[in-house]
């Protein structure tokens, strides 16, 4: 295994794969790759983006699920980035043929008022906030056979490929236990609640902004931030509607290309 990194060689190969549609290999299979480097390689990843004219828009988290982290042995969440060429229209269309194996989950997601520019503690959170609403990030491992390890998925951008956004409501109303079902045509393939991130979801604004405040990062005001899965995720193929139904908050959907 080398020692030696080219950090572009290695976003390259993640960002051809996404580009060609065909699915890599684990970068931990080539290269020893700690957490830190990992960040740096999703960094490339999402310059080589920008170079292509895409523009950052906001971050998505993950492992917001307690049981998640201590299933990966961490004891943070992490993140991956956005941009506006991964937005889909709510109601919209995925093209399927763009990747390689997506799946979705339901969410929650944060409008930002403000600039995250320090720690927030969970009273603060709130008052950053210019909405909530619901979501649908649709993931796409680049690595085969969906198979990585912790740092494998940060350099690969936390797995994120699009997302749907639906209205938004007041950040003021209760966010902490409102349930979540997702439907396929229809029919409902996972029921969850808000509360499955990290017990209520502004813990995870809480954590990303102190995250954010280490790095000495600053996030603008009017960033999306997708606050972590609701449930576990389900595998897209064609012909689907799509739709998450959150109480209280409204609903969401897309609806994928072709027939079944």
């Amino acid at each position: 295994m080398s020692k030696i990194m080219d950090l572009t060689a290695l976003a390259t190969q993640l960002d051809q794969a996404t580009l060609r549609q065909q699915a890599a290999a684990q970068l931990t299979g080539q290269v020893e790759l700690d957490l830190a480097t990992a960040y740096r390689v999703q960094a490339e990843g999402i310059r080589l983006r920008e170079q292509r004219g895409e523009r950052r828009v906001g971050l998505k988290l993950g492992f917001t699920s307690r049981a998640k982290m201590q299933q990966m042995g961490v004891d943070h969440l992490i993140w991956g980035e956005l941009t506006d060429a991964m937005q889909i229209e709510e109601g919209g269309s995925l093209d399927l043929s763009e990747l390689i194996h997506p799946r979705v989950e339901p969410e929650l997601c944060f409008i930002t008022s403000k600039e995250i520019n320090g720690p927030l503690s969970l009273a603060e959170a709130g008052l950053v906030l210019e909405g909530v609403g619901p979501a649908l990030e649709i993931i796409d491992s680049r690595y085969r056979d969906f198979r990585f390890t912790l740092e494998d998925v940060v350099a690969d951008n936390c797995s994120s490929a699009k997302f749907v956004i639906g209205a938004l409501q007041s950040p003021l109303r209760a966010i902490d236990n409102l349930g979540v079902v997702m439907n396929f045509n229809g029919r409902t393939v996972q029921v969850g609640s808000t509360a499955a991130i990290l017990g209520h979801p502004l813990r995870a604004l809480v954590q990303i902004a102190s995250l954010l405040h280490q790095q000495e990062r600053v996030l603008p005001a009017g960033s999306v931030i997708l606050a972590g899965a609701a449930t576990a995720a389900e595998a897209l193929r064609p012909g689907l509607h799509v739709s998450v139904d959150i109480s209280g908050f409204g609903r969401t959907a897309f609806h994928t290309g072709g027939a079944q």
